[in-house]
């Protein structure tokens, strides 16, 4: 018999509320699958007793909203009460840090029930997803060797894969959210900066930081968004047939690995043939974009301004790619931290322009296969890797416009493949719509991929 967590978010909630299963049997369920290494800290007592109280609340006639009862998992970023909070440093950080903010505050409001703490790269600045004060959390899509599971939210996807939670909230600061949704074969949503408040979450960037989520559909995501969001609007009609997919091979195509375009490009075979319409755009911003992205954005000196100011003690134990990453952030002269700043909104400014001549434009999510972790063990290794992952991602975050991964094949190394959609700020809305009409006709991830080996 399948388990009830494989039921999609709304029949899940259909079947809490019909007396089907209950939240003690799912939430017994989860925690069960812990066995790939995603969670940072787990509490089983303090999620059965989450359980308890949201079917307390049910068997009461008290319906509190779609996530009721729900299992999910929390980025080691979020502050969630009884829990501890390490941003993926080995030390426990004050205790100020562990409240709840309002994104987190509204699942917890609906009685949703924590599973644990996912792993995160040390304070949320890297890519690939490791980190060497705690061990890696397994990608299930290599039984043979273990491979990076994407980051900074680098347990989020690996949950959800292994069936441990149905909604795993993570961060997007250059591809946090995305990268591991498409590493693990899942769905995730970089929301426009703004949008999602980032209080009760450790700050990587104050410029950049967006909370997101990761689930296993399209249909999953739409469910999350519209239970998390304050005030969400309705989700237009959206046809395949005439559908403007704006495709830009400058930089996001090139130096893929095996099979990553080759993945996209029969997904978009398969949606132009279903009537939708894939037109070349020109975005010649990017060689800039990607230039700023290299130089540390205002990334590193926000990082380093927050861990001297908030976090003193902490920095001269960072990972050392974290610290290689931040370099010399601290003596960047105010006046070039502006520039880039400046920079930024007005090359944001012209991409969203651009954008409005198509629905999305749609990319390689990340475009190399997830490395062994053998391959990235020193940072001599761990930086072009880390780099490269986060190229397609990162762009969309400097420019300040959001996007949605979702998954459309395997590469040569049989790992899953993301296909980005991207859009204008604040479209949310419509790019889950088109992400749900082209889901429909590639299949959701299970349907697409079929099972991870482990």
């Amino acid at each position: 018999m399948a388990s009830p967590l494989s039921k999609p978010l709304a029949e899940l909630a259909a079947g809490l509320r019909a007396g089907a299963f209950t939240a003690a049997d799912l939430a017994e369920e989860a925690l069960a699958q812990q066995r790939l290494g995603a969670y940072h800290h787990v509490d089983p007592e303090r999620t059965r007793a989450g359980a308890r109280a949201a079917d307390a609340a049910f068997a009461a006639g008290r319906d509190l909203g779609p996530l009721q009862g729900l299992p999910l998992s929390v980025k080691d970023l979020y502050g969630v009460p009884g829990f501890p909070i390490h941003a993926g440093s080995p030390a426990r950080l004050p205790a100020r840090f562990e409240a709840a903010g309002p994104l987190l505050g509204r699942a917890l409001d609906q009685l949703a029930v924590v599973t644990g703490k996912t792993h995160t790269v040390e304070f949320a600045f890297g890519g690939v997803g490791t980190n060497p004060h705690y061990p890696t959390p397994r990608n299930p899509w290599d039984a043979d060797a273990p491979r990076a599971p994407g980051g900074s939210s680098a347990g989020a996807g690996v949950s959800l894969a292994e069936g441990s939670a149905v909604v795993a909230f993570g961060t997007d600061t250059a591809g946090s959210v995305r990268i591991p949704a498409a590493w693990t074969g899942q769905v995730g949503m970089k929301t426009t900066k703004g949008r999602w408040s980032t209080e009760g979450i450790v700050p990587l960037s104050t410029t950049l930081d967006t909370p997101g989520v990761l689930t296993r559909t399209v249909a999953d995501q739409i469910v999350a968004f519209r239970a998390l969001d304050p005030a969400p609007g309705p989700l237009p009609s959206v046809a395949l047939e005439g559908l403007r997919l704006g495709r830009c091979d400058a930089v996001f195509f090139e130096e893929c690995s095996p099979g990553v375009a080759e993945a996209v490009e029969e997904a978009l075979a398969e949606l132009a043939g279903a009537g939708a319409r894939v037109r070349p755009l020109e975005l010649p911003m990017l060689p800039e974009i990607v230039a700023l992205f290299g130089q540390g954005g205002p990334v590193s000196t926000e990082l380093y301004f927050f861990l001297r100011e908030e976090l003193p003690d902490w920095y001269a134990g960072l990972d050392p790619n974290v610290q290689a990453r931040i370099g010399d952030a601290g003596n960047l002269p105010a006046h070039e931290y502006l520039r880039r700043r400046a920079r930024m909104a007005a090359l944001g400014a012209e991409a969203a322009a651009a954008l409005e001549a198509v629905d999305v434009l749609v990319t390689p999510t990340v475009a190399n296969t997830p490395p062994r972790l053998d391959a990235i063990a020193t940072t001599e290794s761990y930086k072009p890797a880390n780099l490269l992952c986060l190229r397609n991602t990162c762009v969309v975050s400097y420019l300040g416009l959001c996007a949605l991964t979702l998954p459309c094949g395997r590469d040569a190394a049989g790992m899953p493949v993301g296909l980005q959609l991207v859009a204008g700020p604040h479209q949310e809305e419509r790019l889950l719509a088109v992400a749900r009409a082209i889901e429909a006709k590639l299949g959701s991830a299970a349907e697409r991929l079929g099972a991870p080996p482990l």
